[in-house]
């Protein structure tokens, strides 16, 4: 092979890694379940955004936004996607996980006590305790009620989330030891 021919294939090289490396930014900015207020009804809505479609145009030029799914489709579905706006103003700020783990900083499970460690992946999710007592997986509500469903639970540990759904759904299975203090004699045993 000559030389030009491999600075050619190098520039091209440089030039598709420069284009993949655009549209995956774009990609993981506009992916996943957000949340919106609709224009027209100023509630909540879960949005998705088409984010192929952004990653391909973010190659040309800006990305173009627009819906792939919203919780008032298809009933609404020819409506101008104002809400985009939104997104396109604070992407991050839409996003159901931003959401999610900003509401987890700080806090420390309702169950155990145990302070909520940072959200760095999503496999081991923190759960919520609804006012009922009833623990869910923060996954299981439904991205137009996040935001009301937050002002009225409290936050649960991954380990009490899993247990208390074992206990929800297999009862027969659990056998609650009563709790019992040892009175210790003068020795420091146990009398």
């Amino acid at each position: 092979m000559n030389v030009t021919l491999l600075l050619i294939l190098a520039t091209v090289g440089v030039c598709v890694l420069y284009l993949l490396t655009i549209a995956g930014r774009a990609y993981r900015r506009v992916s996943g379940p957000m949340v919106v207020t609709c224009p027209e009804t100023h509630q909540p809505v879960a949005v998705t955004v088409d984010a192929p479609h952004a990653a391909f145009t973010a190659t040309v030029d800006a990305p173009e936004l627009r819906l792939s799914q919203c919780s008032r489709w298809p009933e609404r579905q020819e409506c101008g996607q104002e809400c985009l706006r939104q997104i396109e103003m604070a992407p991050e700020d839409c996003m159901v996980r931003t959401i999610l783990t900003r509401w987890y900083e700080g806090k420390s499970c309702a169950l155990c006590g145990t302070p909520i460690e940072p959200i760095h992946s999503w496999d081991r999710k923190p759960g919520l305790l609804s006012a009922d007592g009833t623990a869910m997986e923060c996954t299981a509500v439904s991205a137009e009620r996040l935001q009301a469903t937050l002002e009225t639970c409290k936050a649960v540990c991954w380990n009490c989330e899993v247990a208390e759904e074992f206990r929800r759904r297999n009862p027969e299975l659990v056998v609650d030891k009563p709790t019992f203090h040892l009175h210790h004699g003068r020795n420091g045993t146990a009398a």
